[in-house]
């Protein structure tokens, strides 16, 4: 038979995976789940795909703000983008994530939900990651995308639930993960409906609707899904509350956490820049969530 996990190690992490996914499939099994409970969540940033030296989307902004700059000569002035203009990305993010949410509600607002998804497709297919030299699309992480495949062949639904802009995400989560835009939840712009010559258009606004991160992720798994998940896939703090809320159930459940460790062929960080794995890492041990050692139990980051 083909090994469903091709790209991990033998051991412990794969070793939970393959043992879990039997438990709540088998029939006759005390631990079985129904097809319509099986429910798998999984962050996005740093689990799915890459998120250093920033998130993907960030550098989206970047290049908007200065694809949009000759229609903005203020900006030449004004912080943070005066920062982004000159490259200077360190400055531009020291005020945190206030700056950030200025700079995606000036880039990403003022248009339909339809011209932003057109943009976002644009970009993905020709952005190249700075370090890594290769399209952000390719830099999905090879054995979590089998991951998905196997729970997905298991009569899983996968989500993703993750900070990210939901709109940004959907321009290609089913081209890369198999997952549907109905079945991503992120943060969020406000909207309006609108007609515009007589054809309805959905407008996003300049405001910031939902921010879809730490205790947000378990409240918006429940609005959008109504059903607890069985599984959770994470990579920081920022997943703490998903992971909690998922492998609080009365039934069989798997937490999991990737962790980042090789810097060889990834990077290697724990705590300090844009995420933070700290309370996540020591809640693990006390509630036997599994940790991946990215160095240790993949065979292989990225697809070849």
């Amino acid at each position: 038979m083909t090994d469903p996990l091709a790209s991990w190690n033998d051991g412990v992490a794969k070793q939970a995976i393959l043992d879990f996914v039997a438990q709540v499939t088998t029939p006759d099994s005390p631990s079985f789940v129904p097809p319509r409970d099986r429910i798998a969540v999984f962050d996005n940033d740093g689990t799915l795909w890459v998120e250093q030296p920033l998130y993907v989307q960030a550098f989206f902004v970047f290049d908007r703000i200065k694809q949009m700059a000759p229609q903005h000569p203020e900006w030449q002035t004004q912080e943070p983008f005066a920062s982004v203009l000159k490259g200077d990305l360190k400055a531009a993010l020291s005020a945190g994530e206030p700056a950030l949410v200025e700079m995606v509600m000036a880039t990403h607002a003022g248009m339909t939900t339809d011209e932003f998804a057109a943009i976002a497709k644009d970009w993905l297919a020709t952005a190249n990651h700075p370090t890594l030299r290769r399209p952000y699309t390719e830099l999905v992480y090879q054995p979590m995308l089998e991951l998905l495949a196997y729970l997905q062949a298991n009569d899983f639904k996968t989500f993703i639930v993750s900070g990210g802009g939901v709109e940004f995400m959907r321009a290609c989560t089913e081209q890369i993960y198999g997952i549907p835009p109905e079945q991503v939840i992120g943060s969020s712009n406000k909207t309006q409906y609108e007609l515009r010559d007589g054809k309805p258009v959905i407008l996003r606004l300049p405001e910031l609707y939902f921010f879809n991160d730490k205790a947000g992720k378990p409240a918006a798994i429940q609005h959008y899904i109504g059903r607890r998940p069985i599984a959770a896939f994470g990579n920081s703090d920022g997943d703490l509350q998903m992971l909690q809320w998922t492998t609080a159930g009365s039934g069989a459940s798997l937490g999991m956490i990737v962790r980042h460790t090789d810097g060889d062929r990834e990077f290697a960080y724990d705590q300090g820049g844009i995420s933070s794995l700290e309370q996540a890492l020591i809640d693990a041990e006390q509630e036997g969530w599994i940790v991946v050692d990215m160095k240790r139990d993949w065979k292989q980051i990225f697809s070849l």
